[in-house]
C-alpha cells in the first residue's frame, strides 16, 4: 500500500487534537470519485501535492482548480454532472520560482487543509435533469410560506467583498440569527441550493423564544376543517388551496433591492405587492443608516453589513440589519456568565402578520432558574479561567447545549398547540389544541403505580389524519429535520400523573415542550429515494459494505406503551466492520432509512477513512453493472420469522450474509440461506 504525503497539524502543532484525530498529522491527499446511480459505475481518482497545477488567481495568490478532474472522472462513468467549483488555495509564501521542497510542502499544507473531507463522492446521473428555475422556485417557496402561514427570509451578510446569501423559513417574532453565515454568492445560487426542506431545516432553533400566537381561522389561508368518516374534523380528503403562483418578483430584482439596503435607500411603494416594498419609509435615520454601514464586523459574523427581505402577507419588506455593540443596555442577547453579547436585529421590524391573533396562554417554566443554561467553560480545566477566552469571557461558563426537559428551551409552559399537516405542494390542515377542551378519552392500560393511559379521539391522532393525505402513518415527519413521529402522537396516547387528570392538557404539555411558538409541522410525505437494489450497487462499486436491519414488532400493535410496527436500517460501514449486536434498526419505514443513508452519506464516508494519516486512501473503482434482486422481500420473511430480533443483511462486494441478533446481545450467521 502505498504511503501518503503528511504535515504537521497547525491547530495542535503536533501534539494531538480533535482535527487531526490525534494523530498530530494530516492528510496532504483528496480522493474525488464519481459514480453513475443508474449504471453502479464509479470511477476515482486520488489528488496529491504533486499533481496540483497551480495558476494566477484574478483575486490574488495562487490556485489550483480540480473542477476539470471531476468532470473527466463523469465522463469516465458516462454520468450527467454539473459540479461546484472545487479549488485548492494555495498559501500566500507559495510562488513558482520557489526550490522544488518548498513548493511541494506549501502545497501539501494547501490540500491538507482543503481536505476537512478528504472524500469527496459526487451522484450522476445517465441522463440531465430538468433543471431548476431560480424564480419558479421562489415563487414556490413564498407560496408554501402563505400556505403554512410563516415567513420566507432572503437574507444576505458581506464578509468584505464577498456576499453571503440565504434562504430560510421564520416564525414570525424570531431573533435574526447570530454568529458566522456561510451562504451562495449570489441570490439565484441561494436558491437552487435550496429546497423546501432545506429552507425548513433549524425553524425550531431559530424560533425557540418567539412569541407564541393563535392563528386565525377565517383568513383565506385558513380553512374551516370539515367533518368525516373517521370522527369530527377529521375529512376524507383535506382541503386543497390553489391559487396562482405569487407574484414575487424577478430574482435579480430583488438581490440589488436587498443589496440597496446595505449602501443606499430604494424607491419603490412599500403597499404595492408587485414590487419590494420596505417596512418604513426610506427617510427614517435607522434604515438610512443600516443602508450606509461598511463596517467591517467582528470574526462572529455578526457586526457585518446585513440586511433582509421578508416574504410576509404576500409583499415583501426590506430591513437592514445592525449589530447591537456589546453591553448596551435593552439591546443585547442574553448574558454568558453575567456579561452581555452582541446581537443583531432589525432596524425596522415589519408589521405584524394579519393572521396572528391573541398570544396563546401559558406560565413561565418553574425550572428555568437562569436566564440561559450554563456549564463550566473548558478554559479552566487545570487552572482558572483564561481571561481572553472567547466562550465565556473570563467568567469561567459559557453557554450549554442542553435545554430544559420540562420545557425544551422554550421558557414557558403553553396551553395550546397549533399543529400543520402539509403535503408541501397545496394541501394543510391547521389544528388548535387547547387544553382543558371537553374530551371524553378511552382508558387503553395503566402503567405501574397506577397511572392510567388513555387515548384521545381521533382528530388528536396524527396517524388518522395520514389517511386523509393519501400517506402511512409511517410517512409522517417533523417538517424540521424530517424526525419521525413518535406513536403516541400519531395514536393520541397519553399517560395522566393521576386519575382524573386533564388529558388534553397532559397531551399539549407533552407535545408542546420545545415547540417553536407553540407550533408542530408535520409533512405527510412519501420520501423520493431510490430503491433499495440503486443503493446496494452504488455501495458495492465504492468497495464498502451496506447492511440493511429490519426489526419486526408488529406483535404489540395492541400494546401501547410499546413500539410496535417495523423499524428499519439502512448504515453504510467499512468492508471489513461487522453487524454489531447493539446496531438495532430504529427507522418506521425502508424508505425513511434509504433517506437518512444518502442523507449521512458524505459524513459517512468521511468517517470510513483510515485514520492512520501515512496509510493511502483508497481508490474505488467499479464497471457499470446489472441490477441486483430486490432484498426486501426475503428480509420481510426473515424479520416475520424471528419477529421481535432484529435481522441483517449484509452487501459486500464478497458477497450477501444475513445476521440474526440474539437476545443476549449475541450474533450468529442465520442458518437459512439469504436468497436475495
Amino acid at each position: 500500500m502505498s504511503v501518503a504525503s503528511t504535515v504537521a497539524c497547525p491547530e495542535c502543532a503536533g501534539t494531538g487534537c480533535p482535527r487531526c484525530q490525534w494523530q498530530g498529522r494530516r492528510r496532504a491527499q483528496l480522493l474525488l470519485t464519481v459514480a453513475n446511480r443508474d449504471t453502479g459505475a464509479v470511477a476515482s481518482r486520488r489528488v496529491t501535492p504533486a499533481d496540483l497545477d497551480p495558476r494566477p488567481d484574478p483575486a490574488g495568490g495562487w490556485t489550483a482548480e480540480l473542477t476539470p478532474w471531476v468532470r473527466d472522472l463523469a465522463a469516465t462513468v458516462v454520468a450527467v454532472l454539473d459540479p461546484d467549483p472545487l479549488v485548492v488555495h494555495l498559501p500566500p509564501t507559495w510562488r513558482p520560482d520557489l526550490p522544488t521542497a518548498d513548493r511541494h510542502l506549501l502545497a501539501a499544507e494547501a490540500l491538507a487543509g482543503a481536505a476537512r473531507h478528504p472524500w469527496r463522492l459526487w451522484l450522476g446521473r445517465s441522463t440531465a435533469t430538468a433543471p431548476v428555475d431560480p424564480a419558479a422556485r421562489l415563487s414556490r417557496l413564498c407560496g408554501l410560506a402563505d400556505l403554512l402561514l410563516l415567513d420566507l427570509v432572503v437574507a444576505v451578510r458581506r464578509n468584505g467583498d464577498r456576499a453571503h446569501w440565504t434562504v430560510r423559513y421564520d416564525i414570525p417574532g424570531s431573533p435574526v440569527p447570530a454568529g458566522p453565515v456561510e451562504g451562495s454568492p449570489d441570490l439565484a445560487t441561494a436558491l437552487l441550493r435550496t429546497d423546501v426542506p432545506a429552507a425548513l431545516a433549524g425553524l425550531a432553533d431559530r424560533g425557540l423564544t418567539a412569541p407564541a400566537r393563535l392563528l386565525d381561522p377565517a383568513l383565506p389561508l385558513t380553512h374551516e376543517v370539515l367533518d368525516g368518516p373517521l370522527g369530527r374534523e377529521v375529512p376524507d380528503v383535506p382541503p386543497t388551496i390553489r391559487r396562482p403562483p405569487p407574484q414575487t418578483g424577478p430574482v435579480d430584482r430583488i438581490e440589488r433591492s436587498i443589496l440597496a439596503e446595505l449602501v443606499e435607500p430604494a424607491e419603490g411603494d412599500p403597499h404595492d405587492a408587485r414590487h419590494v416594498g420596505v417596512s418604513s419609509p426610506a427617510d427614517t435615520p435607522t434604515c438610512r443608516d443600516s443602508r450606509r454601514s461598511r463596517d467591517g464586523g467582528g470574526p462572529d459574523g455578526t457586526a457585518r453589513p446585513s440586511a433582509e427581505a421578508i416574504w410576509r402577507d404576500g409583499r415583501w419588506w426590506r430591513t437592514g440589519l445592525r449589530c447591537t455593540p456589546e453591553g448596551s443596555p435593552g439591546r443585547s442577547a442574553l448574558p454568558v456568565g453575567g456579561r452581555p453579547r452582541p446581537s443583531l436585529h432589525r432596524v425596522v421590524e415589519p408589521p405584524e402578520p394579519l393572521r396572528l391573533r391573541e398570544p396563546v396562554p401559558g406560565r413561565p417554566c418553574p425550572d428555568c432558574r437562569s436566564r440561559e443554561a450554563t456549564r463550566v467553560c473548558r478554559c479552566g480545566i487545570g487552572g482558572g479561567p483564561a481571561d481572553d477566552c472567547d466562550r465565556c469571557g473570563g467568567t469561567g461558563r459559557q453557554r450549554s447545549a442542553l435545554r430544559c426537559a420540562t420545557c425544551g428551551g422554550t421558557r414557558r409552559l403553553r396551553r395550546t398547540v397549533l399543529v400543520t399537516l402539509t403535503d408541501l405542494r397545496h394541501r394543510v390542515v391547521h389544528l388548535t389544541w387547547q387544553a382543558g377542551a371537553p374530551e371524553v378519552p378511552c382508558e387503553v392500560a395503566t402503567e405501574p403505580g397506577g397511572r392510567p393511559v388513555v387515548q384521545l379521539p381521533e382528530r388528536y391522532r396524527l396517524g388518522a389524519w395520514a389517511r386523509v393525505f393519501g400517506v402511512r402513518p409511517e410517512d409522517l415527519a417533523e417538517a424540521d429535520g424530517g424526525h419521525a413521529i413518535p406513536r403516541e402522537l400519531r395514536d393520541g396516547y397519553v399517560t395522566l400523573p393521576w386519575p382524573g387528570a386533564d388529558p388534553v392538557g397532559e397531551y399539549v404539555r407533552e407535545v408542546g415542550r420545545g415547540l417553536p411558538a407553540g407550533r408542530l409541522v408535520v409533512t405527510a410525505v412519501r420520501p423520493d429515494v431510490p430503491p433499495l437494489v440503486e443503493l446496494i450497487r452504488l455501495v458495492v462499486g465504492l468497495d464498502l459494505a451496506l447492511h440493511v436491519s429490519l426489526l419486526d414488532l408488529r406483535r404489540h400493535t395492541d400494546h401501547p406503551l410499546r413500539p410496535d410496527g417495523r423499524y428499519w436500517s439502512v448504515e453504510v460501514r467499512h468492508r471489513y466492520a461487522p453487524v454489531h449486536p447493539a446496531d438495532l434498526p430504529t427507522r418506521p419505514s425502508l424508505a425513511t432509512a434509504l433517506d437518512e443513508c444518502l442523507t449521512h452519506l458524505a459524513d459517512d464516508l468521511a468517517g470510513l477513512v483510515p485514520a492512520d494519516p501515512d496509510e493511502s486512501l483508497p481508490l474505488p473503482g467499479f464497471p457499470a453493472g446489472e441490477p441486483v434482486a430486490d432484498p426486501e422481500p426475503a428480509l420481510l420473511r426473515l424479520a416475520a420469522e424471528h419477529a421481535g430480533r432484529a435481522v441483517t443483511l449484509r452487501f459486500t462486494r464478497a458477497g450477501r450474509t444475513a445476521h440474526l441478533h440474539d437476545d443476549d446481545g449475541g450474533m450468529r450467521l442465520v442458518d437459512l440461506p439469504c436468497v436475495v
